[in-house]
C-alpha cells in the first residue's frame, strides 16, 4: 500500500490533517483556559454580590460560597477602594499573578502551554474586569490542579475528534483520488502496455477520454507519440523491404556492369580518335557504377565503407563532375562556374568525394531544368588553418518546406517531386565518415547553397 499513489496520498492526508488540528489545538486550549478563569471570576463576583447584599453572613455560608466559586479569596475594587469580600485560609503562597484584562493571544497561549505541562499544584492570582460594570476589577486566588485537569480533558477530546476527522477526511480523499486520478492513470498504463505488446496495431493506440484537463493532455500527447511511432515502424518495415530489394538489384547490376567492363577493354584498343577520347570516360563511369553498386550493397547492410583517405586535387574531381553534368544538360540554358584554387589538395576518399559533389551538382541541375528557366551552378572552395570548405550554389527555385524539414532523411528529404532523398542522405553520411559535415547554408527564391566542411585534423568534428 505504501508503494501505491493512493496509499501514500492517504498517509499524507492523515499527517497534514493532524498537523492542522495541532495548529488549531494550541489556541483552542489557550481559549479554554481563558474561559475557565473568566468563569471562576464570574462565579466569584456572584458570591461577592451575595455578601454585599447582606453583611451578616456566617462563616459556614461564606465557605460554601467560596467552594461553589472554586476559589480561596475574592477581592473587589469599587469606587477606587480595594476590598476583601470573601476569604479563606490558603494552603500555600501565591506562585504567580495573571491579568486577563489586557492579555494578548501570544501571552494567553504561552501561559496555557506552561500550565498544561506543569504537573505541580500551584496557587495563582487572577485579575479580571467585573461583568456588567460591577466594579473596577475583581481578583481571585485558586489552585491550578482543577484547571490543569480540565485542560487535559478538553485537549484529549480535541485530539480524539481530530483523529476521527482525519480518518474520515483521509478515507474520503482516498476514494476520491482513486476514482479521479489513480484509476485513469491505470487506464493510461494499460493502454501503454497493450500498445507495447503490438505497436504496429493501430487499434491499440489510446483514445483520449479523460475529463481532467491535465490527464487529457497527457493522453493526447501519448496518442500523438503512438501515432508517430506506428507510422515510423511501418516506414521502417517498408525501408527494410526496399533495402533488401535494392541489395538484390545492386548485386545483379554489379555483375552486369562487371561484364560491361570487359567489353570496354576491347573498345580502348580501337584506333578511332573519337572512341579513344570517349573510352576512358566510359571506363571511369562503369567503374564508378560498379563501386556504387558495392556501396549500395553495404548501405543495405546499414554500413558505409570507411573512406580511404588520400590527398586529391579537388579541381580534377570537380572538373569531371561538371563535364559529366554538361552532357546531361542538353539544350537547356544552364551554365557552370568553377572557383577552385589552382593546386588545392585536400585529404579525402576520391570516390566518395566525387559522389558527394556529383549528388549536389546533379540535384542543382535537376532543380533548375525543372523550372524551364536559365540558371547557373557554381562550385567553389577555400581553406583555413582548420578545414577545407566546398560550396555548391545554384540559382534555382529554392528548397520546399518539406525538403528542408527532412533534408538528410532517406525517402523523406527529396528535393524534387518524385525524388527519394537518398542522394543527400548518402552524401551527408559520407561526409560524416570524413569527420566533417554537410550543411544547408541558405535557400530561397534566389537559389540554394550547400557547404561541405572537411577538417584537416585526424579527429572527427563533434
Amino acid at each position: 500500500m505504501l508503494r501505491s499513489l493512493s496509499g501514500r496520498f492517504l498517509i499524507l492526508t492523515v499527517i497534514f490533517v493532524m498537523l492542522a488540528e495541532v495548529l488549531i489545538f494550541v489556541p483552542s486550549v489557550a481559549r479554554f483556559r481563558e474561559d475557565y478563569l473568566l468563569s471562576r471570576l464570574e462565579r466569584a463576583q456572584i458570591a461577592s454580590l451575595a455578601l454585599l447584599a447582606d453583611d451578616m453572613i456566617d462563616d459556614e455560608l461564606e465557605a460554601e460560597l467560596l467552594r461553589n466559586a472554586e476559589v480561596y479569596n475574592v477581592v473587589l475594587r469599587r469606587d477606587e477602594m480595594r476590598q476583601l469580600i470573601l476569604s479563606s485560609p490558603m494552603p500555600q503562597p501565591i506562585d504567580a499573578t495573571y491579568d486577563l484584562r489586557n492579555a494578548g493571544p501570544l501571552t494567553l497561549i504561552g501561559d496555557a502551554m506552561r500550565r498544561l505541562f506543569d504537573r505541580e499544584e500551584r496557587m495563582i492570582r487572577v485579575i479580571g474586569a467585573p461583568v456588567r460594570e460591577a466594579g473596577l476589577l475583581i481578583e481571585i486566588t485558586l489552585q491550578t490542579g482543577g484547571l490543569r485537569a480540565a485542560m487535559i480533558d478538553y485537549g484529549l477530546t480535541i485530539l480524539w475528534l481530530s483523529a476521527v476527522i482525519s480518518a474520515i477526511t483521509a478515507t474520503l480523499l482516498f476514494f476520491a483520488v482513486r476514482g479521479l486520478l489513480v484509476r485513469p492513470i491505470k487506464g493510461v498504463v494499460a493502454y501503454m502496455q497493450s500498445y507495447a505488446a503490438a505497436p504496429e496495431d493501430a487499434r491499440r493506440i489510446i483514445q483520449p477520454s479523460s475529463g481532467l484537463r491535465e490527464l487529457r493532455e497527457a493522453e493526447e500527447a501519448l496518442q500523438s507519440l503512438q501515432v508517430e511511432l506506428t507510422a515510423a515502424l511501418k516506414q521502417k518495415e517498408h525501408l527494410a523491404q526496399l533495402g533488401g530489394a535494392v541489395a538484390k538489384v545492386s548485386h545483379d547490376l554489379r555483375n552486369i556492369l562487371t561484364s560491361a567492363q570487359l567489353f570496354t577493354d576491347r573498345i580502348e584498343m580501337s584506333e578511332d580518335p573519337a572512341v579513344k577520347r570517349m573510352a576512358p570516360k566510359l571506363v571511369n563511369s562503369i567503374t564508378r557504377a560498379v563501386n556504387l553498386c558495392e556501396s549500395t550493397l553495404a548501405f543495405g547492410k546499414a554500413e558505409e565503407p570507411p573512406p580511404k583517405l588520400t590527398y586529391v586535387v579537388l579541381a580534377d574531381i570537380v572538373g569531371e563532375v561538371v563535364e559529366g553534368e554538361r552532357l546531361a544538360v542538353g539544350d537547356h540554358d544552364l551554365s557552370f562556374a568553377e572557383d577552385i584554387p589552382s593546386g588545392l589538395k585536400l585529404r579525402a576518399d576520391p570516390e566518395q568525394l566525387f559522389r558527394v559533389v556529383s549528388n549536389l551538382v546533379r540535384n542543382a541541375r535537376q532543380a533548375i531544368t525543372a523550372t524551364g528557366q536559365p540558371g547557373e551552378i557554381a562550385v567553389a572552395a577555400h581553406e583555413d588553418d582548420a578545414a577545407w570548405f566546398i560550396t555548391v550554389s545554384d540559382t534555382g527555385p529554392g528548397l520546399p518546406p518539406k525538403a528542408r524539414e527532412h533534408l538528410f532523411t532517406p525517402f523523406q528529404g527529396g528535393i524534387r517531386k518524385g525524388g527519394s532523398g537518398l542522394g543527400l542522405a548518402i552524401s551527408a553520411e559520407l561526409v560524416r565518415g570524413h569527420g566533417g559535415r554537410l550543411t544547408l547554408s541558405g535557400t530561397g527564391a534566389a537559389g540554394t547553397t550547400f557547404e561541405i566542411c572537411l577538417p584537416k585534423g585526424d579527429l572527427a568534428e563533434t
